[in-house]
């Protein structure tokens, strides 16, 4: 049988995410959320003595809020299974699902830890489209959903996926349809102290779906193309009769996988060892693979090179044999990087990760490559392999969809969702710093109106305008953000005082008060604003938000045009100075 392979060439390596024993829960999960990592570390003395998972979160009590603030001790699972790196990947998931583990810690020979690997890694980094594409969606529900009504508390269903073991939720909208809440999303509610809040104001929405006809190859690209981890799955009527993730998808094929991947390793040995038939062939397989190849001496000086290389480098095998790859150097990557590198190829025997490359026609490409050191028998290198495909335009797609998701389309500016984001981290400086912030929520005086007599396009570049009026008031650390329509969102970070606020108040104010010119129209539009300062008006992004939202309308009562801070008791309090 050919040489197996190493869960060390497929592990999650680098700075593993790890915290003491004595971590609040709350705080472990805040890391897990920032890395978008299902597992930290739990280490004492330079030794990991526990693992916390996105499925251990589902224990938490979230109606007793205090629980957050509980060390991460109180909850971690121990001890942690242990993995050597040279394991062959078949006995890895051969030793997690008879252990009934999802994550393993992976340690080299002096047992210090290296990686973390998954159930899902090990069967992901395979190769099993073709199973994928024999098979339909609806063969690998494994049961029912577990559907909840929007207005169930979050403590009810984490209690519902923790008896279940389910990792996800659909929540019911009734006519609005449907939407979903993850394990992962459970961990961000922990990191932001959600408690007992209505599941509906938690989903994420809409629930992107797949029909049960449809191959799971095209289930898995849409979470792929998504970036998400789970699909709702529809019956001819329509109706949700599923939810399906990877693990779903990939149950009874890795073990299936792992008996082919054996017998095909079994089957090249002898091949190779029968004829130099089988040799050409390799060969035709080499030519006409779609990525590129390239094969070094031990000294890295290029000796061959397949047709694929020339097509996404330009360079032909003439151009490039004898020399060193440094001649599709980009220059974006300083000796470090490269040292890394080769310190990796000689410790571990190969590399893996992203580069920029520069094509003969100078043009930069960004490639996903894979170097392995190919060894004599005594374990010597005498060539490196390299391996790679062009991956820029998959890079730009990724920033495309990450603009969609969190940005707002019209003007440019962040979402709710990246806001929100940006007001939790912001809060939670804030209150190690002993600084002040605010929110500011402004909206347009009669915007409506513009939509009615004018039309949604003069509305939207009214929309565009007012926006870069109002950027050309903030700092460039200033944050805006649009909630939709004409409603507005200003965080200002590290406020010396109340005063500084106001005169962006004004300045804001006084910006939007020339005549806006669209399409021949003058149209005098003013702007209503509502502040909130933290922490004396709130500790919370919804406090802070909801003060600043009063404090607009109480603007607006005060007759437009003007700005307001949030004052509960009295809205003509001389003390909230306001503009009209």
């Amino acid at each position: 049988m050919g040489q197996p392979i190493p869960v060390s060439q497929i592990m999650h390596s680098g700075l593993l995410l790890q915290c003491s024993p004595e971590t609040v829960i709350s705080e472990a999960a805040a890391r897990m959320a920032e890395n978008s990592v299902s597992s930290i570390l739990i280490s004492q003395d330079n030794t990991v003595v526990g693992i916390w998972t996105e499925r251990d979160a589902l224990a938490i009590n979230f109606a007793d809020p205090d629980q957050f603030s509980q060390p991460v001790r109180s909850v971690m699972r121990s001890p942690v299974l242990s993995l050597p790196a040279t394991m062959d990947t078949a006995q890895a998931a051969i030793r997690l699902k008879n252990q009934n583990q999802r994550h393993a810690l992976v340690t080299d020979e002096d047992g210090q830890p290296v990686g973390i690997i998954s159930r899902t890694d090990l069967a992901l980094n395979q190769g099993l489209e073709p199973y994928l594409r024999l098979r339909e969606v609806g063969a690998a529900i494994p049961h029912l959903p577990a559907v909840v009504p929007e207005s169930l508390p979050l403590a009810q269903v984490a209690d519902l996926m923790h008896r279940r073991g389910a990792d996800a939720v659909v929540v019911n909208f009734g006519e609005d349809g449907f939407g979903i809440v993850t394990e992962r999303d459970m961990v961000r509610f922990i990191a932001r102290h959600t408690s007992n809040t209505r599941i509906g104001e938690l989903a994420s929405r809409p629930l992107v779906t797949a029909k049960e006809e449809d191959p799971l190859i095209h289930a898995r690209d849409l979470l792929l193309d998504h970036r998400i981890r789970h699909l709702g799955v529809l019956d001819q009527t329509g109706a949700i009769i599923g939810l399906i993730g990877y693990n779903d998808m990939l149950s009874g094929a890795e073990q299936m996988y792992l008996d082919d991947l054996r017998q095909a390793l079994e089957q090249r040995d002898k091949a190779l060892a029968r004829s130099s038939r089988t040799l050409q062939l390799a060969e035709r397989v080499i030519e006409s693979s779609f990525e590129g190849i390239m094969v070094t001496d031990k000294n890295a000086r290029i000796e061959f090179v397949n047709p694929a290389f020339t097509h996404l480098t330009g360079y032909s095998p003439e151009e490039v044999i004898g020399r060193t790859p440094e001649v599709l150097s980009s220059g974006r990557h300083d000796s470090e990087f490269y040292t890394r590198l080769w310190q990796s190829l000689e410790h571990h025997g190969y590399w893996r990760g992203e580069i920029w490359n520069r094509r003969k026609t100078g043009e930069l490409y960004l490639e996903l490559l894979t170097i392995t050191a190919i060894t004599d028998d005594n374990d010597n290198a005498t060539h490196y392999a390299g391996l790679f495909t062009d991956i820029t335009q998959n890079r730009k797609n990724e920033e495309q969809i990450r603009q969609l998701a969190y940005y707002d389309a019209l003007t440019g500016v962040p979402n709710r969702r990246l806001l929100e984001d940006r007001l939790d981290h912001a809060i939670r400086h804030a209150h190690r710093t002993k600084q002040l912030l605010a929110v500011m929520f402004m909206d347009l005086d009669k915007f409506k109106d513009v939509n009615d007599r004018l039309g949604h396009a003069t509305g939207d570049e009214l929309l565009v305008q007012f926006t870069a009026r109002v950027r050309s008031c903030l700092r460039e650390d200033d944050t805006l953000a649009r909630l939709g329509g004409d409603e507005f969102i200003i965080l200002l970070q590290e406020v010396k005082s109340p005063e500084a606020v106001l005169n962006v108040a004004e300045r804001l104010v006084r910006a939007s008060a020339p005549d806006y010119v669209i399409n021949g129209h003058h149209l005098a539009v003013s702007t209503s604003i509502g502040i909130s300062l933290y922490p004396g008006d709130g500790k919370t992004s919804e406090e802070l938000l909801n003060g600043a939202d009063i404090a607009m309308y109480q603007a607006k009562q005060s007759g437009r045009d003007g700005y307001q801070l949030f004052n509960p008791k009295a809205v003509d309090n001389p003390a909230n100075r306001q503009r009209q």
